[in-house]
């Protein structure tokens, strides 16, 4: 039997799996998480932790299976920043001084100056982040620590990737994953090194001086073996020392593991032809070749951060589902929407889509009762294809019509609006001769069947929704079923775990043809809100 545990940004989930890739029992706990002005966005390490063990207890409840007959665990989490001290213990990192508020949050945007200062510079390893690099990134939030809290940065013993902070927790090994550090940390794994002068140039020459010990000098590929459970965190987990902890993965990367290998009828297999796609609360898109391509504005590309042997092309939106979330409450009749969900136990954005999906019955319809309303959904900046984390949001086309269809409507073209700005990304990625075929899609604003066939639509291309229900867990639980050897590779884990998908078959005729002119809206208002933007700006 086999665990994978998944930190996402609002709580950390378990799942528990045998060999075959069958789900057996499901746990979730809540995560806390603290915004304040600055986009400062925080979270704790040891309540992590803690809801990790939580959803693992709950998981092992739901399965029912004996803890001995666990062999591996695999973790997978958000590209979080952790700072610890030398004892473990939290240090702060934002301006409450709290140690318990240890964790800068992917999503946390304080270092957006110093960001740009660094792409100003135009270092060499920048060619491996898509010729930028994003305040998402830790190089620039550890640059903003060294700056605004000197004391925290000079505290820390050790800065790690989330990812790698759960598998210290649980093994004390203090290996790095070489998909957290070469996706997140400019390390360049092609090389098996980090860049000294890099850090020297942006002003972290301390860590190279150092020897890069505080931000790993032993980095190996994810799911290699990196011990079994210490003692203390078996007994946080409820499970026995002797189960093998694996290195780990991004969330987004575990998702693209447990996905890549579904079975799907008349469609290439080639993992170099397939499209992760992962939709939750952000959107991740991966792309793997078999040479280094570099794709502007794309993150990497990165070595065998994803799929041995394979290089990956990392593109994304930073609001996804959030972005639908947000836009749904914005309309002027979401408060007495929400209330009437809610009477019904279900939230605003459930109740609208259920909607929608209705009015959705006919696809043509649907779409030209959109009429011109175009949604320009980059809530959070754009992060690919144009990295450009000053972009927002857009709406053209908005009327003084309300109520549940209103309401609807907006979400459609919201959903609309996140294939575009997908669309452009695979656009991006033709010109480059990377040939996408099917997309495969996972997260959990992806499991509808109206989601998936606007993805399919608005993009052109196929979109396939796994039969596995968690497949982010499923990933990670590959990992640990590659270092306890229950598989022998990731191919294996792949091909012996992953299961079936449904298919999604784009529209032709008239709808496409519809879907290629609104297309051509989307990208005209996101360049005019560039153009506005600069005009505004201009002195």
């Amino acid at each position: 039997m086999l665990i994978g545990v998944d930190v996402g940004t609002g709580s950390a989930r378990a799942g528990v799996f045998d060999a075959t890739g069958k789900l057996l029992g499901v746990g979730k706990h809540p995560v806390t998480m603290w915004q304040e002005p600055g986009e400062i966005v925080e979270q704790s390490s040891d309540q992590i932790w803690q809801a990790v063990c939580a959803a693992v207890h709950e998981a092992m409840a739901a399965s029912g299976i004996d803890p001995a007959a666990v062999k591996g665990i695999g973790f997978d989490a958000t590209c979080s920043l952790v700072a610890v001290g030398d004892r473990g213990q939290g240090i702060p990192v934002g301006p409450s001084g709290d140690p318990t508020r240890n964790v800068i949050v992917w999503m946390d945007h304080r270092a957006q100056a110093e960001a740009e200062e660094i792409n100003a510079g135009g270092h060499p390893v920048l060619d491996y982040v898509g010729g930028r690099i994003s305040p998402e990134m830790e190089t620039p939030k550890l640059l903003w620590l060294a700056r605004h809290l000197p004391q925290s940065f000079a505290g820390a013993s050790q800065f790690f990737d989330l990812s790698d902070y759960l598998t210290w927790r649980a093994t004390g090994n203090l290996a790095r994953s070489s998909c957290t550090v070469t996706c997140k940390w400019t390390y360049l794994a092609h090389e098996g090194r980090w860049d000294a002068g890099y850090f020297r140039a942006i002003g972290l020459g301390m860590l190279a001086d150092e020897g890069f010990a505080r931000i790993g000098t032993v980095v190996v590929p994810p799911g290699t073996a990196l011990g079994p459970l210490r003692p203390e965190a078996a007994r946080d987990l409820g499970l026995p020392e002797t189960v093998t902890v694996a290195a780990a993965l991004i969330d987004a990367h575990a998702g693209g593991l447990g996905t890549l290998g579904v079975a799907l009828p008349d469609s290439d297999p080639d993992p170099t032809h397939r499209l992760a796609y992962i939709f939750g609360t952000s959107a991740c898109s991966m792309a793997s070749t078999r040479d280094a391509t570099p794709v502007p504005g794309v993150w990497g590309p990165y070595y065998g951060a994803m799929l041995p042997g394979l290089w990956l092309n990392e593109g994304g939106q930073s609001a996804a589902g959030a972005a639908l979330d947000h836009l749904v409450h914005l309309h002027r009749d979401a408060p007495a929407i929400e209330t009437e969900a809610r009477a019904q136990g279900r939230s605003l954005i459930a109740h609208v889509a259920d909607h929608a999906a209705r009015m959705a019955s006919d696809p043509l319809a649907a779409i030209l009762a959109l009429e011109d309303l175009i949604v320009v959904p980059e809530f959070l900046g754009n992060r690919s294809p144009f990295a450009d984390p000053q972009a927002r949001a857009v709406i053209s086309g908005l009327g003084l019509d309300h109520g549940i269809d209103s309401l609807a409507r907006l979400y459609l073209s919201g959903l609309c609006g996140i294939g575009y700005g997908l669309r452009q990304l695979l656009d991006r990625f033709s010109d480059r001769g990377i040939a996408i075929s099917t997309l495969i899609a996972s997260g959990g604003a992806a499991q509808s069947d109206l989601a998936c066939q606007m993805l399919a639509d608005s993009t052109g291309l196929s979109v396939a929704l796994p039969a596995a229900p968690e497949p982010v867990l499923l990933g990670a639980a590959m990992l640990g079923a590659v270092a306890s050897g229950v598989h022998g590779d990731a191919g294996s884990a792949m091909a012996a775990m992953s299961g079936s998908a449904r298919l999604f078959v784009p529209a032709s005729g008239d709808l496409a043809a519809l879907h290629v002119r609104r297309y051509a809206g989307f990208t005209a208002l996101q360049q005019a809100a560039r153009e506005i933007r600069t005009l505004i700006a201009a002195p």
